[in-house]
């Protein structure tokens, strides 16, 4: 596009803000406008942000300067937004989850298929450079064969977070507890870096808070299509909260991201690039990123990244990397570990 992506932010919560000051920093986009419901909380966003505030989605996406919208609602409320925003023609960036069904995924990706324009999501911690350094490790064959993974989110959350706005904490909107909603980001690194989960066998439980519906505590055992074998564990219940991790093991190397941070970087076959990386980012984090706090130690860079790479995309006529059906895929596993936890039995990913 010769000119700038003019986008618009559905949603003027705390993720919403996160949203504008990511796309005030990229140079081929501007932000337009917001659209909340809540008159206040709208014209404060409007007024911080410098854009315009619709109160009505009609009439926001009716917008002829709008190109972009990014979708910051409660998750279960993607949907709709998703949808309407296809049938405008405008393509659509949503946050995570997707959305927290399998049917109401595949509506958004089918209105957008048919209407020509791209949906994507975001799994902004792919954007890491870390991230993006054990990809290569892992594509680059430096494991041997893949053995095991683990995703570990230690998390806490206070009472009063489930408490303030009535939608956390349940089934209809926010689609799951631990898992769906704080451990989304560190499942989808799990099965990008050991590849498609075949089946998991889990358990779930509310140990610690009160007044929800959903799991403040999850663990599961997981079987990769690949035969390596892992785990999952999830909680918002583990006072005072600390970093996530994830390790990815194989017969010739095993690797250890903590946050952004790794804590082991170990090769059968080292390279002289393996001391530069070890230089550069083997330490233990310094702040845990969201450990008790959703907003703690996050910056607006990884989700300026994840725009960055929608907005190529719709320049170079393909996919974004994290299209819908690639944002699909984490949810599709946290459902069956659901249904496992509920069954007491495995449930195959098919």
């Amino acid at each position: 596009m010769a000119g700038k992506y003019g986008i618009g932010v559905v949603g003027a919560g705390m993720i919403g803000n996160f949203h504008a000051r990511a796309i005030k920093g990229l140079a081929n986009a501007e932000l337009i406008a917001v659209c909340e419901q809540v008159p206040e909380r709208g014209q404060k966003f409007a007024a911080e942000h410098g854009c315009k505030c619709y109160e009505d989605l009609e009439k926001f996406l009716d917008d002829g300067r709008i190109d972009v919208i990014t979708v910051a609602t409660p998750s279960g409320m993607h949907r709709d937004v998703a949808v309407a925003a296809a049938r405008h023609g405008k393509h659509c960036i949503v946050e995570k989850p997707i959305e927290i069904t399998l049917p109401r995924i595949d509506a958004i990706l089918e209105a957008h298929d048919k209407a020509g324009t791209t949906v994507g999501g975001i799994f902004n911690m792919r954007y890491e450079a870390t991230t993006k350094l054990a990809k290569k490790a892992v594509d680059e064959g430096r494991f041997g064969r893949m053995t095991f993974g683990m995703a570990y989110g230690p998390w806490w959350r206070e009472q009063s977070y489930y408490d303030q706005g009535g939608w956390r904490g349940t089934w209809d909107v926010d689609g799951g507890g631990a898992l769906m909603n704080q451990g989304i980001h560190t499942i989808d690194m799990l099965q990008y870096l050991m590849g498609p989960v075949r089946q998991v066998s889990a358990f779930a439980r509310t140990l610690c808070h009160q007044r929800i519906e959903v799991e403040d505590t999850g663990a599961v055992a997981v079987e990769f299509r690949s035969g390596a074998l892992g785990t999952i564990a999830c909680t918002t219940s583990m006072w005072p909260g600390h970093f996530r991790i994830i390790e990815v093991a194989g017969e010739r190397g095993t690797i250890g991201l903590a946050d952004a941070k790794f804590i082991f970087w170990q090769f059968a076959e080292e390279t002289e690039d393996d001391n530069h990386i070890r230089a550069e980012y083997l330490e233990f984090p310094k702040v845990s990123v969201g450990a008790a706090n959703p907003s703690a130690g996050m910056t607006p860079a990884l989700h300026q990244a994840n725009f960055a790479d929608f907005l190529e995309a719709l320049d170079q006529k393909r996919q974004p990397t994290i299209s819908g059906a690639e944002a699909r895929k984490a949810v599709r596993v946290i459902l069956a570990i659901y249904e496992s936890a509920k069954s007491g039995r495995p449930v195959e990913i098919r």
